[in-house]
């Protein structure tokens, strides 16, 4: 699924297409999707888009009204059109601007969502997340306190939205692998340096991934249709049975909280 530097790109992308512009209509094709799109979405017209941001892996769109938050959910996409592009198959949103753009939502599996808050302050979808990883709440100091006695295996926690949001599979799998820490080793016992090191090593992966364009995945393409790059720096992750880049052993895999995990038996100890 996009994680976190996919919907970064995917808001850098779209935003100097929306941003300063008029929302003419939303255009709502399928309204079921992991939950019913809002119903306050349709009746939008002549709404201008003040600025657009991201929380965890929310896009959220900034109107003069309030705020359209986008979620892509396990393959969903967002692309800017025009009217001349023909509509494909999974496409269930348009957002028509007033500059002759349209931002389209595609999303084969529809677990994404599209959603109005009147304020960030109170959407219940934000209540419980955890600081983001790249601003100066995410410190070694509060990922320390946060796992002690904590039992959960380390690769787990690192995912928990009430942590630290945004560390997805993919760059929770990379981030430990670079760290030289096993995903099942307990959260709680990780040493203040081990938490130094794993914030620091967060901050580096997901900004080194912003940086050049997420992860090309088969499920995610850029809002200009070009993929990422990122992908080929991908050190351990879908690389079981291939050799360690440090060591040479075998990469193996195990699942933790229903997630494939991939690590070297040699470089990442409990």
């Amino acid at each position: 699924m996009p994680e976190l530097p996919e919907v970064e790109t995917a808001k850098n992308g779209i935003a100097p297409y929306l941003e300063g512009f008029i929302i003419e209509k939303i255009i709502i094709r399928q309204p079921k999707l992991r939950w019913a799109v809002s119903p306050e979405l349709a009746q939008i017209s002549q709404q201008k888009v003040t600025a657009l941001s991201r929380r965890a892996k929310y896009l959220i769109i900034h109107t003069e009204q309030g705020y359209i938050i986008g979620h892509l959910g396990m393959s969903g996409s967002v692309r800017i059109v025009t009217s001349q592009d023909p509509i494909e198959k999974h496409d269930h949103l348009d957002i028509v601007m007033n500059n002759g753009k349209i931002m389209r939502y595609n999303d084969p599996r529809r677990f994404g969502a599209w959603l109005w808050a009147d304020n960030l302050d109170t959407f219940h979808l934000f209540a419980k997340l955890g600081p983001e990883p790249l601003s100066e709440d995410f410190t070694a100091d509060y990922l320390f306190k946060k796992s002690r006695q904590k039992l959960t295996a380390l690769k787990a926690f690192l995912m928990d939205n009430a942590v630290v949001v945004g560390v997805g599979n993919i760059y929770a799998n990379e981030v430990l692998f670079h760290c030289g820490l096993h995903p099942e080793k307990p959260a709680g016992k990780i040493t203040q340096a081990q938490s130094a090191l794993l914030v620091s090593t967060i901050k580096a992966e997901l900004t080194r991934a912003i940086e050049q364009g997420g992860t090309t995945l088969k499920d995610f393409l850029q809002p200009d249709g070009k993929p990422g790059y990122f992908a080929q720096e991908l050190q351990i992750y879908g690389k079981k049975d291939k050799p360690c880049p440090k060591c040479g052993q075998k990469i193996e895999s195990l699942v933790i909280a229903q997630r494939n995990s991939y690590f070297c038996p040699t470089c990442q100890k409990k």
